[in-house]
Formats: structure tokens, sequence, C-alpha cells
């Protein structure tokens, strides 16, 4: 038998020993996903060999950045939403410093002995296998095969790595720490396990002092070889390495390492095999929620690509202590040539840096939450949810002692634990500094999770908190004009100008917000609190709009259009995403046309948000060129495919990723209220498409589009499909 059939032979075999269980979890009731899915799965045969080469996986709170070097070592970053260091003294970017440093936990190696690739020519593979959401390694061939298994239990805080050889191998395993006496400590004479932690400075950001966070690796038959390192006791077959990852807040080291230890006694008591088939079987319901799937060419099955492994990759960050950050998510990675810019000298950084810092900015991190929606991921949007209540009661204390009046609004660019300074009229203008908007967008975003979910109890206890304070900070912050409308000012047009007079996004962000609140039930606002919303309402300006080239358009603010510009941004399309107030089927549409034909800047990818915009226009190539773009600006550094370029935030770009989303579903399906459009911007070529999307009252909607065609749809509840609206017959 030659190679080719060998390196066939043991590919299947290492397949049937993996993934045997993969069929048996899907029920016959549900749409076999597994085909469709199996054709993304991203398949390398060549080995790293830097984690510039690196693969992610996760279980929403652990990320691994996995590759393979060329010596045939696996390795792997950990990752973690809560491993929150604090920044060095020395650094001077004051939102890298102020907002702490979301650090990787450590890098795992695991090597063999014989090692398979030490002979030349010898085969490799490496796939992410999404539907189990494990990675598969095959090192060798024939009887000198080697086969490693990794995945992040997505029900529990362990990583799993498992090793499978026909000949018996030794299995050794070591942590490569490069912060020892910057913050590690790794504990010694530990009995056959490695232990490490991280513990900040007491001179760090008082939000930042009490953090501890690392872990332990052991594994039954794994002796100590040294504090860092793990070998097995002799030659095996199989071997088990699991990883147990604990961030805690306000606790002592004794306790820290108690409490892992507690959970370490907790998750072995559990047999493996029920927790690899509860792990298979929530990333088979995660894949059920929704999907979008496109034939038509290679640019159609590059998006579909794109759109998969962002959903992926947002899934794998998505449910843990903290939001998804913006700017590289859990899955940075060291880069031995990092360039500032074109001109500076290139420098080595290692995985524990990104552009940008800490803090989170709204206007990026809204990015990867708003496709959630329609995706059905509503779990992965409570972290974000969280920690903007969180941070409210110190915004309200902030507002009250600085203005002396009530209400709140969240900073445009905020560390977790938030925070505000005084910004009185008299303050000089600056990017942020008379930015008010986030409450608002995040208002907007809370009620579509109440509206899609039907969640009361969020609803009382995380929505109205925010909005009734974001509405109450800005009717009474600002003032009233002659007519006794509100008067916005000083009041920045997002980052673009400063210190405006009534600008478009705060005047859309009011009329889209308030309209929704008035309609909530009686149950969750009372009389009184609505009489005074609606009061609020009948004081909104009018949205500003002006003469271009003969055209009516929507202007960035109210007055004479001389304010210098900032940014690259277009914030009087702010009245149709995020705000929702213009689009199909809605008044003024015209008008909202021709601002987006008029617009100044038409960049393309990262925070950009013309694809959505255009989606809900209903310009359907405008869209496709946008939506398309993003789904092939791999960073050309980086391997996997949907480690997205670094644009103006920082690789791998979740911004990139998580407007490619949005606009690809506003293609596909678009809501109002009840009111479901159906291809509302779907291009023609891409006439032959499978999908599921989340709607409104906890609505799914099932199809496919055959020659352009909507057919075999599937409306959940029977009752919602009197709302749909095909767009295609029009």
């Amino acid at each position: 038998m030659n190679n080719k059939f060998l390196n066939i032979a043991f590919t299947l075999l290492a397949g049937i020993f993996f993934y045997a269980a993969t069929s048996a979890q899907v029920k016959k009731k549900e749409f076999n996903i597994v085909p469709l899915l199996n054709a993304y799965n991203v398949n390398w045969d060549t080995p790293g060999p830097t984690s510039m080469q690196s693969m992610p996986t996760g279980n929403g709170d652990i990320g691994l950045n996995v590759w393979v070097e060329s010596n045939g070592d696996l390795c792997f970053f950990i990752g973690k939403t809560d491993a929150w260091g604090a920044a060095p003294a020395t650094e001077k970017n004051n939102w890298i410093k102020d907002g702490g440093v979301l650090m990787k936990m450590g890098k795992v190696r695991v090597s063999v002995s014989p090692n398979p690739m030490a002979q030349q020519g010898c085969f490799f593979r490496q796939i992410l296998k999404l539907h189990n959401s494990e990675i598969l390694v095959t090192e060798g061939s024939g009887a000198d095969a080697l086969h490693l298994r990794v995945w992040v239990d997505a029900n529990q805080p362990v990583i799993r790595v498992e090793s499978k050889s026909v000949k018996p191998v030794s299995v050794k395993v070591a942590l490569d720490n490069w912060r020892v006496g910057k913050g590690d400590t790794i504990l010694p004479r530990q009995a056959n396990r490695i232990t490490w932690y991280h513990q900040n400075p007491d001179d760090a950001e008082a939000h930042l002092r009490g953090f501890v966070f690392g872990g332990i690796i052991k594994g039954k038959g794994l002796v100590s070889k040294g504090d860092t390192s793990l070998q097995t006791i002799k030659a095996v077959n199989y071997q088990l390495v699991s990883v147990y990852a604990l961030t805690t807040k306000e606790l002592a080291l004794d306790k820290w390492l108690a409490k892992l230890n507690g959970e370490i006694t907790r998750i072995d008591a559990l047999p493996l095999e029920q927790t690899r088939l509860a792990h298979q079987q929530w990333w088979n319901k995660f894949w059920q929620r929704s999907w979008i799937f496109i034939n038509g060419g290679d640019v159609a099955k590059a998006t579909t690509q794109g759109y998969i492994l962002q959903r992926y990759i947002t899934a794998c960050a998505g449910r843990g202590g903290y939001p998804i950050k913006f700017n590289g998510s859990i899955f940075v990675v060291d880069n031995p040539q990092y360039k500032i810019n074109e001109k500076a000298q290139a420098i080595a950084i290692d995985a524990d840096y990104r552009e940008w810092g800490g803090q989170y900015w709204m206007q990026n991190t809204r990015a990867m939450y708003w496709p959630r929606l329609m995706a059905g991921d509503f779990d992965e949007m409570l972290p974000l949810f969280k920690m903007y209540l969180d941070i409210l009661p110190g915004n309200k204390e902030a507002v009250k002692n600085y203005y002396h009046h009530d209400g709140a609004y969240f900073q445009e660019t905020s560390p977790f634990w938030g925070g505000l300074p005084y910004m009185g009229a008299e303050v000089k203008e600056n990017w942020t500094g008379h930015y008010f908007t986030p409450i608002l967008e995040l208002s907007m975003m809370m009620l579509d999770y109440y509206e899609y979910t039907g969640d009361k109890k969020f609803a009382r206890e995380m929505l109205l908190p925010i909005a009734t304070a974001g509405v109450e900070f800005f009717d009474k912050h600002f003032g009233r004009d002659a007519q006794g409308k509100l008067l916005l000012d000083p009041d920045n047009s997002i980052e673009m100008f400063w210190k405006a007079h009534d600008p478009a996004p705060d005047i859309a962000g009011l009329h889209a917000v308030l309209s929704r609140l008035v309609a909530l039930p009686p149950d969750l606002a009372d009389e009184k609190l609505r009489e005074n919303w609606k009061r609020f309402y009948g004081e909104l300006p009018e949205l500003p709009i002006g003469d271009k080239d003969g055209k009516k358009v929507l202007l960035p603010y109210t007055g004479p259009q001389n304010i210098k510009g900032h940014n690259l941004e277009n914030p009087e399309l702010y009245a149709v995403y995020p705000f929702r107030l213009y689009g199909l089927g809605k008044p003024g549409l015209q008008l909202a046309n021709n601002t987006f034909d008029e617009r100044h800047f038409k960049d393309m990818g990262c925070w950009v948000q013309d694809p959505i915009q255009a989606a809900m226009l209903g310009l359907a190539d405008v869209a496709k060129t946008y939506v398309t773009f993003n789904f092939t600006r791999k960073d050309p550094l980086l391997k996997f495919p949907a480690f997205w370029a670094t644009g103006h935030d920082y690789a791998p770009d979740e911004d990139n990723g998580g407007n490619g989303e949005n606009g690809l579903q506003e293609m596909l399906m678009q809501v109002d209220g009840k009111k479901i459009l159906l291809l509302p911007a779907w291009p023609k070529e891409w006439g032959n498409t499978e999908f599921k999307l989340n709607a409104p009252y906890n609505t799914t909607v099932q199809g496919r589009v055959v020659d352009g065609k909507l057919t075999d749809l599937i409306v959940t509840p029977a009752s919602r499909k009197a709302d749909v609206i095909d767009i295609s017959k029009q």
C-alpha cells in the first residue's frame, strides 16, 4: 500500500476515533447542518510554525490559539475574557494604562517522543471541526501516526488535549511562561501538576487590584519533571492532558487556589465521555440556532466562510465575564516584526499586546453584538449588557456630583469599570468628551433584545434601568430653545464633529428609543413614566435636513455646516443605522438614499457601517460589494481565514467580521416591529441559498432561495407567517 492510501486510511481512522458520535447527536427532526458546515471546516497540510499560523477555538470564556511547530510540538495560547492585568507604569497611552490589559493566561506545549515529524516528508493535517468545536491534528501515517485532539469544554472551565497513537509514545506537557518575574508565579514542588498564577501589583489601578488568574495542568499518568513540565511514566497509546483555568477578584491567593482545586474535583468527577457528549450537544444546538449558506461561485463561498467563521470566533469568546474586545478579542498573537506604522522600526511584541488597549469603545464594540439578534445568539449579548449595568451606578453618581441632576450616560471610551470625566460646556472640545450617544445605542439594542426574546425579567432588571437613566440625562442635562424644543448644545456629533449644535445621532437616538419606550406594556412602564416619556418625546427637535447638489439630504448637525471634521464617519446616517428611522417600507426612503449617495466617506472594512446601511436601504449591489470585502479581508500575516486585517483597529479585527455579519443578515432579512421583510437587498447572482434567521417575538424564519426566488419557507410560530413580506415577488 503506498503512502497516499496510508494517509487516507489513517485520516479516516482519526475521523472515526474523534467524530463517531457526531451523527448520533443530530436529531432527525433537525435540519441536517453537518454536511454544510463540514464544507467550511478549516484544513491545513503544513504546520505553523508560529502563533501567527494558529487556529482559534474556545468555550465562550476560555479561548485558544492552537498551532503546531515545525518539530511537531503542539502549542497553544490560553486567553480568558476576565484575565485583566495592569499595564506597565511606564505606559504612555492613557487608554491602555487606564483600561487594563486583557492578558493571555499562558502558553502550553505538548510534545511526543518518538516524534513522527522528525521524518522527512511526514504527513501533516490540522483541521478545525466546526460542528463539534475541536481541532484535530494528525502527524505521520500508518503505524507511526499520531492523532491529537484539542477542545475547550463548552460547559466546564477546562481545556482537553487528547493524544492517540498506534505505537506507544512518551508524552510531555510544559508551561512556556514568558512573564515569570513580571507578575506571574509558578508554584514550586507541585505533586504531578503544574500550577501558575498572575497577580496584579498593589500599585495597579484600584479596579485592577485583587485580580488573580492562572491554572493547573495535570493528567492521569503524568508525573512532574520540574515545576513547569509533566511527562508520562511510560510510553502510552492514549493520553489525556487537562488544563483548568480560573480568575478571581478580591480573593487571597490561598482562596484562589482552594477554589480552583474545588473546581478540579467537581470536573474530574464527571465522566469524560459524558462531558464530551454534552459539549457536542451544546455546539449542535448552537449551529441549529441559525445559518446562512450561499451557493454562487467563489465570492459566495468566501462570504459564507467568513460569516460562519466570524460567528464561530464570537461564540468562542462571547459568554465570559466581560464583553468581546474589538481589537483582537482573546485571540491576539505574537508578532516578531510588529510596526506601529509603515515608517516605524519593527519590534517584537508578545501576545499580551494590542493597539487601542483595554478600554471598550462603544462604536467598535457594537459591531460584534448587533448580529447576535438575528443569529439567535442571545446568551452572548448578556456580558455586554451586564458590564454597562455594573457601570451605571457610578456614572449616575458622577452625573449628580458634576451637574446636580439625575440620569447617566456612558463614555464612548471606557474601561470595564466605567467612570466619567467632568465635561461641562466650558471644557475644551475633544474626540469623546461631549459625546453622549452610547447609552442611546445600547438602549436601542436592549429594546431589540427584549423584543426578540420577550424576557420581562431582563426588561425590568437591565433594560429599564439603563434606558430610563439615559433618557433622564438628556432631558435634564440640556436646555430648551425658544420654541420649547430640546437644545443639544454643546454635544459632539459622534467623533466627527465636536461641540456641534443638535447633532443628528443623538436626535435620531432619542426619537427611536423614546418611541419604543412609550410602547412598552403597562406591567413594565407605569402611566406616570409613560406620560413623562411622551412629554419629552414631544420636545425633541427634528433631524437636520439640507440640500446637496440639488438633493434633500440629512445633515450631521443643525446649523451652518462649518465645523471641522476629525474622523472618517458619516454621522447623518445614524438615522438609518443604528437607529432605523429610515429604511425600506418607511417614510423618507428617498431622503435616506440621497444621503447615502452623497456621503463623504466611502471607506470599506473595519468599523465602517456602510454595508449595513446599504442593505437597510435596499441597495443590493452596494451591500454585496461591502460585505464581500469584509469577508475576504484576511490579515496577510495571519493564516486563519477569519483573522481579519487590522484596519483602524488591531488584528484579528472583530469589527470587520461583525459588520460583515450584520450587513449579510440585513441583505437577507429585515424586521420592523412585527413586519418581516425577506430578500430586501439580496443579489440575483446569489440565487441558491439556505438560511435560518431569528426575528422578534421568539420567531425563526427558515427557507431557501432558488434562482432568486424564496421557497420552502418555514416560519415558527406559524402564526407569524402572516407578517412576512417576500420582496422577491415585488
